[in-house]
């Protein structure tokens, strides 16, 4: 296959995978493929999540993060290793680093309804009482009627938001099972109540640049743990994706768009046929630096008795096998040392 330098990521349309006509589904199995193979990076519309989720979304989770620093430690639960509710501002570098990045983050996991055995392995999601749901009332001025409107609170936006987007993810590994020539199901089982997280961050203000190290940004270089993320619109600029030549492009999505990115545990099961690139948020312009940016990654895990051993079919004399056998359980532990969330 020949490598493609891209100047920017390519764009698809999640409603020609799911189309009944077959020439699309194919188009799309092939152009992500392509994307995943060169860049590891996709924009990807008619995903399912709607304005009106995302702007909720949004706002309930300023209103997290505008809290004072106090009140949002009550949600940083020691012994769950970052893994829900909150975690401060930089507690958590990347692989390789030491000085932490410019940000703070809120997760939320699973929601197992049913009597799935897996639910004892996940810790319980941690709702703040300071951001209830709350219903305002109508109201009659002159000449104009203003219907109630409610206000969800955090646990039924971030839970619609969640499982929105579990369900775009679950279609495109379909895809990309596809693409890998495995049964269409392939990733079905191994997704179902997987360990997936929805991470709301918070670029937080910088008022004195001089007193942060001199090395410290809002997200130092890395590539994400899990099999994909998809990430809805940021707030502002900065996320940049390292090209195979080596230089770095921005990225952007239009509003109606996810970028759906690959994951080091996919690229660990491909045998980096599928590539999980770099990236980093870079600090914007000092003129810029006392403004906050937010942005809402959805990381999409396996259930932690998946195994990662690379697939046969990504295996051969010009591609030797790059990865040791483990699980995907056993490759969250070692990440989550690596990145300084567990001791």
């Amino acid at each position: 296959m020949s490598k493609v330098l891209f100047d920017e990521i390519p764009s698809l349309d999640l409603h020609d995978f799911q189309s009944n006509d077959k020439s699309k589904r194919q188009a799309f199995v092939q152009k992500l493929g392509e994307a995943y193979h060169n860049i590891g990076f996709v924009a990807v519309r008619n995903h399912g999540l709607s304005d009106t989720l995302v702007e909720n979304l949004y706002h309930t989770f300023q209103q997290f993060f505008a809290l004072p620093d106090e009140v949002k430690q009550r949600y940083d639960v020691p012994g769950l290793f970052g893994q829900r509710g909150y975690t401060g501002k930089g507690k958590e570098h990347a692989k390789g680093r030491n000085t932490g990045d410019l940000k703070e983050f809120y997760h939320v996991g699973q929601f197992v309804e049913d009597d799935d055995p897996v639910k004892a392995t996940y810790p319980d999601n941690i709702w703040p009482k300071e951001i209830p749901g709350m219903e305002i009332p109508s109201m009659e001025i002159p000449g104009m009627e203003i219907p109630s409107m409610e206000i969800p609170s955090m646990e039924v936006v971030a839970k619609e938001a969640y499982q929105t987007l579990e369900r775009a993810g679950r279609q495109m590994l379909r895809a990309i099972a596809l693409y890998l020539a495995l049964d269409e199901d392939y990733f079905e089982a191994k997704v179902h109540h997987g360990n997936s997280i929805l991470r709301a961050i918070h670029y937080y203000p910088i008022e004195n640049p001089e007193a942060i190290p001199e090395d410290a940004v809002r997200a130092a270089e890395h590539g994400d743990i899990n099999l994909i993320t998809l990430l809805m619109g940021a707030s502002a600029e900065g996320l940049q994706v390292l090209r195979r030549d080596g230089k770095w492009i921005p990225i952007t999505a239009l509003p109606d768009q996810i970028v759906v990115n690959v994951g080091d545990m996919l690229a660990r099961l491909t045998n980096d046929k599928l590539k999980s690139t770099i990236h980093r948020v870079v600090n914007p312009p000092k003129e810029k630096m006392g403004n906050s940016r937010y942005s809402i990654p959805f990381f999409m895990h396996p259930r932690a008795d998946m195994k990662l051993a690379c697939l046969n079919s990504c295996i051969n004399k010009e591609h030797p096998k790059q990865y040791t056998d483990m699980t995907a359980g056993g490759f969250l532990e070692e990440r989550l040392a690596e990145i300084g969330l567990k001791k």
